[in-house]
């Protein structure tokens, strides 16, 4: 008979952490979005709360505004991981957070003075601090999440996506419409933000053995089931190793990766930002006014990641499936189906607008198992490394949906035509095939060599490595072992 394990109290500091990625997600994600309601309350304010004030904006100045965030966003993907690593994710996702807060926070104050320029700059800054964030949620997961539970708590911490949009835009409406007008959207947002933040100080830690909550049962299980990790908790040693340039780059499963998420973030983008665009000019149908039908498809998204990981963790605990078959057939389903669904868009006509609105709103539910399917796939090929594995994905997949517009205006010459979306519908079909194709065949959910902390310093370079050699005479001195560890 097996023992049974003492993970610690039912929920422990580890679920708390978790809980704090979740809800740092949604107060973002908020802040993110809340642009959409903004611009059109502060252009039209009819349509909101007329005793406030309102502006006369050009369709291609509120175009700029909503893109402007995605600006800064994209620059600190990349860095976002190496700060993580450098400062702690406790540290980077504070600066992260906060400065999106009180950023979000200015545009009533100064949108009077410098019109929609102001606004526009002010987004692209808080993109800028934002940028930081997915790098740090993965990291801290990896720190923070036992082998056997990454998948769970991984996909928990992630459905803050789906219910921060859902959120941004039922409370966003009804703020705007309220007593509060416009500048509330501000308000609450930043303010909500710098709430988390007091919570995120008291409450966070960059590893288990850094919480003054953490009880010794629950450190040791943590601890127990991240061997690889925990090398890396090395004192004076943490921090020194340097990040394995050549293994990360030369990785088929990372960029297998990278090409999955990427086609998930142009098929999403399609699904997101063109179809609502399709069904207005083919079909004669203007979801963005009607509350409900823009909601609809972030709710099924919502609801749909919880069924998904209820059923992984099913399958898993009865050993059903392995983790990689968990995240290839997710993966597959969560791209494969849309592809077929937003091919079928295109062929409906003016008299099937309910279907049309249930194979969006399926659509995208069913793309909520690209979460567990790919998207904590950074955490399998590399705990050590995660939030750097993430600045990289993240990179990459966010310069599409600055693409996919743009190819959309080339090939969209007639909005009513319906041929023309066709095209970009097959487009985008193909590439949800193709790059989970490519996911399939090269894909691991395994770490890779790369992330064992010694992999830097291989035994024949140790007499021409001035690190290693460093830090073999601060171990043998200390302990009497050579390369050891400070515990």
């Amino acid at each position: 008979m097996t023992a049974e394990i003492n993970k610690g109290p039912l929920l422990g500091q580890r679920h708390l952490q978790v809980f704090l990625l979740f809800t740092s997600i949604v107060v973002n994600y908020i802040a993110k979005f809340n642009a959409s309601v903004a611009v059109v309350a502060m252009t039209d304010a009819e349509t909101t709360n007329p005793n406030f004030p309102e502006y006369d904006w050009t369709d291609w100045q509120k175009q700029y505004i909503l893109s402007s965030f995605f600006w800064g966003y994209f620059i600190t993907q990349f860095p976002g991981g190496y700060l993580c690593r450098r400062f702690g994710a406790k540290r980077t996702m504070l600066i992260s957070t906060l400065g999106s807060s009180v950023l979000g926070l200015l545009p009533p104050l100064c949108v009077s003075w410098g019109g929609w320029g102001v606004y526009c700059g002010l987004r692209v800054i808080q993109g800028f601090f934002q940028g930081f964030m997915f790098p740090c949620v993965h990291a801290h997961l990896a720190a923070w999440c036992p082998v056997s539970e990454r998948n769970r708590l991984g996909a928990l911490a992630n459905t803050g996506i789906e219910c921060g949009t859902l959120l941004s835009i039922f409370v966003s409406g009804i703020i705007a419409s309220g007593s509060l007008g416009w500048p509330g959207l501000f308000y609450v947002s930043g303010g909500l933000g710098v709430v988390w933040c007091v919570a995120w100080i008291f409450l966070a830690a960059n590893q288990p053995n850094e919480s003054k909550f953490i009880s010794t049962a629950e450190l040791n299980y943590i601890n127990a089931e991240r061997p690889v990790t925990k090398e890396l908790e090395a004192g004076e040693v943490e921090g020194k190793v340097p990040v394995p340039w050549r293994g990360i780059l030369t990785s088929l499963p990372v960029w297998a990766l990278v090409v999955a998420r990427s086609a998930h973030s142009w098929g999403f983008s399609t699904l997101q930002a063109e179809i609502p665009t399709y069904m207005k000019g083919v079909l004669n149908m203007d979801m963005k006014k009607n509350a409900l039908y823009s909601a609809l498809p972030y709710l099924a998204m919502w609801c749909m990641s919880y069924v998904y990981l209820i059923i992984s963790d099913v399958l898993l605990n009865r050993k059903i499936l392995s983790l990689t078959g968990i995240r290839k057939t997710f993966n597959t389903l969560a791209l494969w189906t849309p592809a077929v669904g937003l091919i079928a868009v295109g062929f409906l006509g003016e008299d099937q607008k309910t279907l049309a609105v249930v194979l969006m709103t399926a659509n995208v539910g069913i793309n909520a198992g690209s979460t567990i399917g790919s998207a904590l796939n950074t955490i399998d090929l590399s705990p050590n490394y995660a939030g750097i594995l993430m600045g990289i994905v993240n990179s990459a997949a966010n310069v599409v949906p600055i693409l996919t517009p743009l190819l959309v205006g080339v090939i969209v010459q007639d909005p009513n035509s319906r041929t023309q979306w066709q095209i970009v519908f097959i487009i985008s079909a193909a590439v949800f095939f193709l790059g989970n194709l490519f996911y399939l065949v090269f894909g691991r959910m395994q770490s890779q060599p790369w992330d064992h902390p010694d992999y830097c310093f291989p035994k024949e370079t140790a007499a021409c490595c001035p690190l290693r050699r460093k830090m073999k005479r601060q171990s043998f001195g200390r302990n009497g072992k050579v390369w050891s560890h400070k515990k």
